[in-house]
């Protein structure tokens, strides 16, 4: 608490502070406007808004007034929220009208307009500013892990996507059905490991099929049509990718328990991550049966230590007949592809996650955090740090 307090405060000249669920301050002693009428309610209404949104809920305390929450979650226990400071917000109308709230639900009138002076005159730019920036260094400093956060914040991502696909396709006059060239795209995304990229291709589709066919059963058999369809692209291009076949048939059964179309969009982004998963490295040239044991031994264990030698072992081959064969077909050296596998899954830690680029380093295999970031940047064209704010931007 103390860390977070001393570096928020020289960001931004505001104390934060700790709340427990029902809005209640646990780091401060003065904390007289929890004794308004409604306050802790509007507190905790802004920290169940933070946690469903998975994002930082900027609220008025009053009318003219703005302060940010943030959830504090650890591994999908709540424990509270974090409050940036209230602020009075430039260009209200009437500053006065804050004091007045304040004072017609309980504070005494004298304190409430002393209240008010007191707080600084920001935009209400400045106080979403001060929320990011707040999540940012409470997860950094604390090493929680906010897993339901990042979870409802992509669903809320994915939602918000799919809804401006939607919209921007009413606007235009579009035809409301997708080329099938873009199944091809889709599957390009994937099989280079872009899940980004992938998911906006997947919301336009997905936006098509709605405006076509806005009926839940229609969607679903459309959907279920997807999947296959994509399973068999695969397999026409690599046939060692037969195993898609028995996960297409779990998906299926994931979309088909799906009751509304926002349930029926999160299974198939589900089903999604999951084919990028089961694709990327087979997306190379696996028509070499030592190959393939070769990528499968490296898609298993990647996050572990691997030596050219016992990846060998793995194939039956020596390190050098291994090491030209795996250059034959795929184009690369063995380092070269576990590091990539490892940089891949980096990448959606990066994007899913708020841990530290170090615990990422270690957790995608890499023993050195200076060679993650020179491995990363040499993959993908910037450093772990940059991926992360441009792919939040």
């Amino acid at each position: 608490m103390l860390e977070v307090g001393r570096e928020h405060y020289r960001a931004f000249g505001l104390r934060p502070r700790f709340t427990d669920l029902a809005g209640r301050v646990l780091n401060a002693r003065d904390d007289e406007i929890a004794l308004v009428s409604g306050m802790l309610r509007r507190r905790a209404c802004a920290l169940q808004e933070s946690i469903n949104r998975g994002q930082p809920h900027v609220f008025e305390p009053a009318p003219g007034m703005a302060a940010c929450a943030v959830g504090l979650e650890d591994r999908r226990m709540i424990h509270g929220s974090l409050l940036g400071g209230e602020v009075l917000l430039d260009g209200a109308e009437d500053s006065g009208r804050a004091a007045e709230s304040l004072a017609a639900r309980g504070m005494d009138a004298d304190r409430a307009a002393a209240l008010v002076r007191r707080l600084p005159v920001r935009p209400e730019s400045f106080v979403r500013d001060c929320g990011r920036r707040l999540h940012e260094m409470f997860y950094r400093i604390s090493g929680w892990t906010p897993e339901l956060m990042e979870e409802n914040r992509l669903k809320a991502l994915q939602q918000e996507q799919l809804a401006q696909a939607i919209q921007d396709q009413r606007q235009s006059g579009r035809q409301a059905l997708y080329a099938f060239e873009k199944e091809r795209a889709l599957l390009a995304n994937i099989r280079a490991g872009d899940s980004s990229e992938a998911r906006r291709i997947l919301n336009e589709m997905l936006a098509a099929i709605y405006l076509s066919s806005p009926g839940l059963v229609v969607l679903r058999a459309r959907v279920i049509e997807l999947m296959s369809c994509l399973t068999r692209a695969a397999i026409e291009d690599n046939p060692f990718m037969e195993s898609l076949i028995e996960r297409n048939h779990a998906w299926t059964e994931r979309l088909v328990e799906a009751r509304n179309f926002e349930d029926l969009s999160r299974a198939l982004m589900r089903a999604l991550d999951d084919f990028i998963e089961g694709i990327y490295l087979h997306g190379m040239n696996r028509s070499n049966t030592k190959v393939r044991q070769a990528l499968d031994f490296i898609n298993r264990n990647y996050m572990k230590r691997i030596s050219l030698d016992a990846l060998a072992r793995e194939a039956g081959l020596s390190a050098s007949r291994l090491s030209h064969l795996l250059k034959e077909f795929t184009g690369r050296t063995a380092i070269w592809i576990v590091n990539e596998a490892r940089v891949r899954h980096a990448k959606h830690l990066l994007q899913t996650t708020s841990k530290s680029c170090a615990e990422i380093a270690y957790e995608a295999g890499f023993v050195d955090q200076s060679y993650f970031i020179k491995r990363f940047r040499r993959v993908t064209g910037a450093t772990p740090a940059r991926y992360r704010r441009l792919r939040s931007a």
